[in-house]
Parts: C-alpha cells; sequence; structure tokens
C-alpha cells in the first residue's frame, strides 16, 4: 500500500483484470465470466453508443460521481421475455432463484456463420439436468470487440437447438456470442428493420454462395422460442469462460430488479468448490 492507501492491484491486493479469485476462508473459487462495462465497450450495430459522464469530480468537488445514457443490450447482458414477447415477463419479475444455481459450460467450438443444435447438444460429455443454467461456449468470446466479425459473422443457436433446452427445463441459457441465433437470422441481415450492417447478406452470399433469406427466413426463431418458454437468456459471456468450458459449476448473473426493463447488464460469475464442503459445484 502507498501513502495514500492504494493497493497496486486493487484494494484487496489482488489483479482486478485477473479472471479468477480464490477465498481464502472457504476455498471457494470465483471465475469471472463478463466482458467490461464501461466507455468503448462494442455497440450492437444500429443502437446508440455508451455515454458516460462525470457530474462532479474529485479535482474540482472532491468526490466523483458519474451517470450513463445506454441501451442495456451492451456487454455481458441478460434478456427477458418481454425483449421479444409482448406481454412477457420483465427483468423484476423473474424469480431471484433463476439467477443463482447449479448449471453446465458446454464446450461446443463453433467457427464463422456455424450453428450449435440439438444433436450437438446430445453430443456433449456434459449434460444439462433439468433446471441447470447452461452456457455454450463456443470460443466466439475470444473475438468479442468492435468487429464486423464479431457480430456479423458469428455462431448462433439453431431453433431444435432452443428446443432441447426448453425440453430440459434450463433457468437461463447464455451464449460466448453477440445474439442467440445466428447473425442472418436478426436484424443485422434482412429481417425486421434491417440490414443493420448494410454489406452483411452480400457478403455472406459472395462468402457461402447462398441466400442467406433462404437459409434463415425467421427472425430470431431461437431466442424467441426461449424467451416465449420463459427462460431468460444471457449474450456476450466472456471473461475467464475457457477456465470453465466443460465443468459443471455453481452460477450466478444476477441484474438490476429493473421495472419494465427488457433486458440489464449482469456480473456472470461461475462458483467452483474445489474441496466439496460447501454444497456447490466443484468444478470436476
Amino acid at each position: 500500500m502507498d501513502d495514500l492507501g492504494r493497493y497496486p492491484k486493487g484494494r484487496s491486493g489482488r489483479d482486478p483484470a485477473a479472471n479468477v479469485c480464490d477465498e481464502p476462508g472457504t476455498g471457494l473459487r470465483f471465475v469471472e465470466l463478463s466482458h467490461p462495462w464501461g466507455h468503448g465497450s462494442p455497440i450492437f450495430p444500429g443502437d446508440p453508443d455508451l455515454r458516460i459522464e462525470r457530474g462532479v469530480t474529485h479535482a474540482r468537488d472532491g468526490v466523483l460521481s458519474q451517470k450513463f445514457t445506454a441501451n442495456m443490450h451492451i456487454s455481458t447482458h441478460l434478456n427477458a421475455p418481454i425483449h421479444l414477447v409482448q406481454g412477457g415477463a420483465d427483468v423484476a419479475s423473474l424469480s431471484i432463484e433463476r439467477f443463482f444455481g447449479g448449471g453446465i459450460v458446454l464446450d461446443i467450438p463453433k467457427g464463422r456463420w456455424e450453428l450449435v443444435t440439438a444433436a450437438d447438444l446430445r453430443a456433449s460429455k456434459l449434460q444439462a439436468r433439468e433446471g441447470d443454467i447452461v452456457l455454450v461456449n463456443t470460443g466466439w468470446h475470444k473475438k468479442y470487440s468492435d468487429s464486423q466479425e464479431y457480430f456479423g459473422c458469428g455462431p448462433g443457436l439453431s431453433l431444435d437447438a432452443a428446443e432441447y433446452l426448453i425440453g430440459k427445463r434450463a433457468a437461463m441459457v447464455g451464449v460466448d456470442t453477440a445474439t442467440v441465433d445466428h447473425p442472418m437470422a436478426t436484424s443485422l441481415g434482412g429481417h425486421r428493420n434491417g440490414p443493420l450492417m448494410k454489406r452483411l447478406p452480400g457478403y455472406y452470399k459472395a462468402q457461402t454462395g447462398r441466400d442467406p433469406q433462404v437459409d434463415y427466413p425467421n427472425w430470431n426463431p431461437a431466442h424467441k422460442a426461449l424467451l416465449t418458454a420463459g427462460i431468460p437468456t444471457i449474450e456476450n459471456v466472456g471473461g475467464g469462460v475457457d477456465l470453465v468450458k466443460g465443468k459443471r459449476c455453481t452460477l450466478q448473473a444476477a441484474p438490476w430488479r429493473f421495472q419494465a426493463g427488457d433486458a440489464c447488464v449482469v456480473r456472470l460469475t461461475a462458483i467452483l468448490d474445489p474441496g466439496g464442503a460447501w454444497r456447490v459445484a466443484s468444478g470436476r
């Protein structure tokens, strides 16, 4: 600690950029599964930028206070059913038990424009149990950035994958991509008010030789199916998700109690109990 009471690696002495923290009293291990939120966070194409302003500053006022204006579909965030389902539950209406509990992090590598299918989920060594929080690690989180590749070329869930997870009565479903669905099944392509990425449908056709409207005729089918079933979703899973891929974990992702909210940024965390003394998943 220096003469101003500052630790070189944050208040606890730990590196704040690290994705893993071990609690010495219990031996529990906490793994960060979120991307940072703040100035410069990648913005979904078509959305206004995140604005953060300082109302008062240390130099002038001896205190720091900030305000922000943002769409909640930024960084690692939860989507409530009302996001795509008229009359669906808002964020504040979701039971808090959904945001903490047992779950799995599936290791299903996928490349650009590929689909995670029900067959992929069935073939996984780790199988979802009823009521699990299910996270799908495709590896795409490594490309998280303000780029046309991350938003426009990522993989997505197929409708039959969503239906499989609905059948498992998943508590939540998270993906390490910008959208639950394939980008061509969203407004990034030619659906609704799209294409939000104007060159994307033509680029897809030039690269694949296929018509995106033929390949993906429906708008957000997987995402809408999950939300219609009352299953909240998490997009842009990141952080140290590779550290827990293929593992059963205890997962936590509590949003604000956001009345009428369609989405909310979350701090997504995996909790492991290697010693097996605290009734949370061991991570084995």
